[in-house]
């Protein structure tokens, strides 16, 4: 006869604890994700003050950062990034639409993001590793008996 030995509960239980800080830093942000892949906030202006490059081996990642104002001026909001925005999207200076979504240090432009399909992976993936711990956890078992 044959047995299979299984992970003890520190196993279980350091999955658990990834599986729930993946769900606490992703579900907070799955409304300012919906929001920007809507476009849905305040629509206003960004003027582009500094490009900030980082090389990657094949690859260099930009970002622009400026100045939000929204249309009624309501809204100022200095030192802000555009999200999407490379080095060929503007030059210092220039000025574009955009929708300041509530994101603390970033507006979007008026078409909108896809990082919610990262946002809602991150939660996918929290909640199949706190179940699959949760499955496995010998304190179920036992409460289930």
């Amino acid at each position: 006869m044959t047995t299979v030995k299984r992970r003890g509960g520190a196993f279980t239980v350091v999955l658990a604890l990834l599986g729930l800080l993946l769900l606490y830093v992703a579900v907070p942000q799955l409304g300012p994700a919906v929001r920007a892949a809507r476009a849905d906030g305040v629509t206003g202006t960004f003027t582009a003050r500094e490009l900030a490059c980082v090389q990657h081996p094949g690859h260099e990642s930009c970002t622009w950062t400026g100045d939000f104002v929204s249309d009624d001026r309501r809204a100022v909001r200095a030192g802000i990034e555009l999200y999407g925005s490379d080095r060929d999207t503007l030059a210092a200076g220039a000025a574009t639409r955009a929708v300041d979504t509530g994101r603390a240090g970033r507006v979007y432009g008026p078409g909108g993001s896809r990082e919610w399909v990262f946002t809602v992976l991150i939660v996918v993936v929290g909640l199949a590793t706190t179940g699959g711990a949760l499955s496995r956890s010998p304190w179920l078992r036992r409460a289930g008996r």
